[in-house]
């Protein structure tokens, strides 16, 4: 747990909570080709899913990253994480499973869905309950277009309308939930071919974009994908603004 004042300089410091192997790897990747290209200097700190059960677990970073992972040790343990980004306006990215697990989050929290469930955490839910259901197509090692909403945080950062990314996932929003989402505030700005919900982000919040694709495997990692520079500036800017 990292916690006090920062001396002028220190770096951001980015937190990802979840899986040790996966996490660790990912976010070095996107972290030091960051500082290589733009001076920028992340330390990425990973945290058990376990630990980040613990109250302020994620307090005093500067931006919280849930990658994928899932199903992650301890369920409560990313969502905590991501309350408290969302609650204290910390600049949060979600991808994967950390998308997923950033609507669970907001049904149970905001919208009062307290029995939403994600079906690989969940697997005896009631069907009308499963806010994150299996994909009728895998897109494991799945590459697609995606179209980005006009005026919205996900065109801003990704300077389109239209990008194609890649995907590594099996499970993804039930459909029957998002006006709920919606009406407590959500917002989706990011579809596929197919009108399938791709991108959430929260208006009014520094900076919370969630993404069922993968950003992080962009590339040879020497180019950082649009998205993560951009959690990058944020965490940035949240630095300054601490100390």
């Amino acid at each position: 747990m990292v916690r006090g004042r920062r001396a002028s300089g220190e770096a951001a410091r980015v937190s990802v909570p979840g899986s040790a192997a996966a996490n660790r790897a990912r976010s070095a990747r996107a972290a030091s080709s960051r500082r290589r290209r733009d001076g920028i200097v992340l330390d990425a700190y990973w945290i058990p899913s376990r630990d980040a059960e613990a109250p302020g677990a994620v307090k005093g970073f500067d931006a919280v990253w849930v990658l994928p992972g899932s199903p992650y040790e301890s369920e409560a343990g990313a969502l905590a994480a991501i309350r408290t980004a969302r609650e204290d306006g910390i600049p949060f990215l979600g991808t994967c499973g950390g998308f997923q697990h950033a609507l669970l989050e907001f049904a149970r929290e905001v919208c009062g869905l307290t029995a939403a469930a994600h079906a690989e955490n969940d697997p005896s839910a009631a069907g009308d309950d499963l806010l994150i259901a299996p994909l009728a197509c895998s897109l494991i090692g799945h590459e697609g277009p995606v179209r980005v909403t006009p005026d919205s945080l996900a065109e801003s950062v990704l300077g389109a309308e239209r990008t194609t990314e890649r995907y590594h996932c099996d499970y993804g929003p039930d459909s029957r939930h998002l006006d709920t989402l919606r009406a407590h505030g959500l917002r989706f700005t990011g579809e596929d071919e197919d009108g399938q919900v791709r991108i959430a982000e929260l208006p009014g919040h520094p900076f919370f974009l969630a993404t069922l694709f993968q950003p992080e495997l962009a590339g040879d990692g020497s180019r950082p994908h649009p998205i993560v520079r951009a959690l990058a500036r944020a965490a940035t800017d949240h630095a300054r603004q601490a100390r």
